[in-house]
């Protein structure tokens, strides 16, 4: 039995590539394993997609594994030629809008090394379970083999989304409903079909643009409760804009008024609004836990669906996509929210309500797609390794629905209060402590900063004694 110290990171996406590569260039002499079913580490739900008309929604220029080398992807796109093969990369911005595989690839070059050396371990399974064990961490693998490991980081995937309810029933293994398009086909949807989309932000626009790539001339549906699309870019550079952090919103309210006239004051100085909006997501952070939970709530709940669609941007030419088929009566939008679903042998008859009326329509479709993002609400009980850890107290979901609870330092907070030292949770999945873990140079961050919390950890115990109990630090 080796007497390293041993770091399991469960989920081998971008937050727990990225976590493994900071530990692995550190040298702390630990053993990193990562526990990701797919072949290779660092692509995950986001990258792993093989669908050309996916495409990354900012400019690579934007794309970084490392923190603070905001060329690395850039440089390696140049010294490999990787777009060499795409045509429609540049768009007129002069920026590139790479497809998504392409950041997936890049990541697990930067990754290979260091798992041919031995320096990190992938173990291509999925974990079926986490318990405590003698002082560490028993991990049950899916096919039954056993580990263990002294620090679990979780890095677990984006759940898929959850259907409405009324759909969910009426269309129970129905194959016209496409419950999770990630994982799934749509090669079977024919040329003509009529295609509802059941939401409308950034997986609905890739959605379109598959469909079209495909040859598909039908007409598409989206339909949501506010109707919105996602906001497009710029066409000129610019630099974040607006102070957030030294004067911080408190409430909902307060924070809606900020923004409403940092941008009114960026568009006198000829400063696009987007430039506000990436100010707010690169200073949340720090403003985010200084508000009350019950303001978080209010914003997660009232403002959400209007700050995604200006925050999550969707490239140029998935946008282009969308307006063309829109000019061309292919696709259109609603914002009505959904009463009723009846499958019939030829289509599948929704009953709605359109926003703002009492007045119920009735639409026909062939096909449904759900798009309405990420269940992180269901997250703990819908992975059975999350279920096991909340079944036996470790962790519980934040009261926000975003994800799991932890503190500022990153440890899941059990259920007893007490905050986790070799329990850390990597990714999105924090966003309830943390506020902006969504985007990319907020994930690489974050995923950095993960990885030295583990280092500090292991600085601190070395493995004196492998029976000692849990420590715990205060809760914050």
């Amino acid at each position: 039995m080796s007497t390293s110290p041993s770091v399991a990171i469960i989920g081998g996406g971008l937050s727990g590539a990225a976590v493994a590569y900071h530990l692995a260039e550190y040298k702390t002499g630990a053993e990193i394993t990562v526990f990701e079913p797919r072949p290779t580490v660092g692509a995950g739900l986001a990258y792993g997609t093989t669908d050309p008309a996916h495409r990354i929604n900012v400019p690579a220029a934007k794309m970084s594994l490392i923190p603070g080398q905001d060329e690395h992807f850039t440089n390696w796109i140049s010294r490999t030629d990787a777009v060499a093969d795409d045509a429609e990369a540049l768009a007129e911005d002069g920026q590139l809008y790479v497809r998504r595989m392409l950041f997936g690839k890049y990541v697990y070059e930067h990754l290979k090394p260091r798992i041919v050396s031995g320096d990190i371990t992938h173990i291509e399974e999925y974990v079926h379970a986490i318990e405590r064990s003698g002082g560490r961490w028993r991990i049950t693998a899916a096919e039954g083999r056993i580990f263990f490991a002294d620090i679990v980081v979780l890095a677990t995937t984006h759940p898929p989304p959850q259907p409405p309810r009324v759909i969910a029933e009426a269309l129970k293994d129905d194959s016209r409903l496409v419950a999770d398009p990630a994982n799934a086909s749509l090669e079977e949807i024919d040329r003509q079909a009529r295609v509802t989309i059941i939401g409308s932000g950034l997986t609905m626009a890739d959605v379109v643009a598959s469909l079209d790539r495909k040859g598909h001339h039908g007409v598409v549906t989206a339909i949501s409760r506010h109707g919105l699309l996602s906001r497009g870019h710029t066409r000129q550079p610019f630099q974040p804009f607006g102070e957030f952090v030294r004067d911080p919103p408190l409430s909902a309210v307060g924070l809606l008024r900020k923004i409403r006239s940092t941008i009114e004051e960026a568009e006198a100085l000829g400063v696009p609004w987007q430039a506000v909006i990436d100010a707010v997501r690169a200073q949340a952070g720090t403003f985010w836990p200084t508000m009350s939970l019950k303001e978080r709530s209010r914003i997660v709940r009232h403002l959400r669906s209007y700050w995604d669609v200006h925050r999550f941007r969707v490239a140029p030419q998935v946008e282009h996509v969308i307006n063309r088929r829109r000019a061309a009566g292919t696709f259109t939008l609603h914002s009505a929210s959904i009463s009723g679903a009846e499958p019939r042998e030829d289509h599948i008859l929704l009953h709605l309500y359109p926003r703002g009326s009492m007045r119920p329509l009735t639409h026909q479709t062939n096909y449904i797609i759900i798009t309405t993002g990420p269940a992180h609400n269901r997250v703990v009980e819908g992975e059975p390794h999350l279920a096991s850890l909340a079944a036996s107290g470790w962790i519980r979901g934040d009261s926000l629905g975003l994800g799991i609870l932890c503190n500022r330092q990153g440890r899941a907070i059990a259920q007893n209060g007490q905050a986790m030292a070799t329990l850390l949770i990597a990714g999105p999945l924090a966003r309830g402590t943390f506020g902006e873990l969504m985007g990319l140079p907020q994930v690489t961050n974050y995923a950095k900063f993960i990885a030295d919390e583990v280092q500090h950890e292991l600085a601190g115990q070395r493995r004196s004694s492998e029976q000692r109990p849990e420590p715990t630090v205060k809760a914050q």
